[in-house]
């Protein structure tokens, strides 16, 4: 592919993720979040019944409790994962164990517990405060092994990243809970490794090359780094993927907020990631070494 064409390929790639990142920022605002029982409180209870009962008639046999928030799951053939929006106080356990026995003598609760509406808020706002520090201290680190406008390219991936992992939730409304959010921060790790990647090597080749133009260096970077990234987003999609199919509903938000963040990430890197620090500025000028930069190094001027 010619230089040119690459060039052209990552600016419409940067266009595509911008409308993207307005889309999920639209729909976080508009829509909110489906926030599970983690956040919201509620309780979940693990069920054994026979084999032959169906998902539909547990929902019915519960349906007076919690307000009718009752989400019903089958993990296997007559195991259901049963959560409500009530806290299972005496009344409410033994309304819930009732109902339950008429539609099955034979049925056992196998686990249960309850999460209060307080406890769900404190976990929603840690959740954040979580993520807000793992943005910072990425930042922190971006800032010293990078040249700002490098820095900034990367970081702004990542940013990119999660709001686009965010939005999907929002726009599926998709249950949100401490599961996605632990996929969330592991997609930030992700995004990062795959940025760092490309990163290093525009600065090799902006010290390799300081007569070449930023774009052509670029370029060069993706080129470089493509089999690597393909290979590492390749086999990580597949076990992601297998997770997807085969990890039943429990693991399926996980699976999914891992799923759009791996795609995210290897297109940001070579989207956003490599047109903004052109934007910037960029130029080979930021790594020759002199008398006067060179204890700044990577950090810039």
């Amino acid at each position: 592919m010619k230089a040119f064409n690459l060039t052209r390929l990552r600016h419409l790639m940067s266009l595509i993720s911008i409308v993207a990142l307005l889309l999920s920022v639209l729909a976080i605002t508009t829509q909110g979040f489906n926030l599970g029982l983690d956040f919201t409180g509620g309780a979940f209870a693990e069920v054994a019944m026979a084999t032959d009962t169906r998902i539909d008639q547990v929902e019915t046999a519960l349906a007076h409790l919690g307000d009718g928030s009752i989400s019903v799951v089958a993990t296997e053939p007559g195991h259901f994962l049963i959560r409500m929006g009530a806290t299972l106080d005496t009344q409410t356990l033994a309304d819930f164990n009732q109902s339950l026995l008429q539609l099955d003598p034979t049925m056992q609760v196998l686990d249960r517990d309850s999460v209060s509406p307080q406890v769900g808020q404190e976990l929603f706002e840690q959740g954040g405060l979580a993520l807000l520090i793992a943005m910072l201290c990425i930042l922190g680190y971006l800032s010293l092994r990078f040249e700002w406008r490098l820095a900034a390219g990367a970081l702004f991936a990542l940013v990119h990243d999660v709001v686009l992992v965010l939005g999907v939730f929002a726009l599926t409304g998709m249950e949100f809970n401490l599961t996605v959010l632990a996929a969330v921060l592991a997609v930030l790790g992700y995004s990062l490794n795959d940025s760092i990647i490309i990163a290093d090597r525009i600065r090799e080749l902006l010290i390799a090359r300081p007569k070449s133009r930023l774009t052509e260096v670029n370029d060069a970077a993706i080129v470089q780094t493509f089999s690597r990234t393909m290979v590492t987003s390749g086999t990580t999609l597949i076990t992601v993927g297998a997770l997807w199919l085969l990890g039943g509903a429990p693991l399926e938000g996980f699976a999914l907020a891992m799923f759009v963040g791996i795609v995210t990430g290897t297109f940001s890197s070579v989207s956003v990631g490599t047109v903004l620090p052109e934007l910037l500025g960029l130029s080979p000028e930021h790594y020759r070494k002199t008398p006067d930069n060179e204890l700044q190094g990577a950090q810039g001027k």
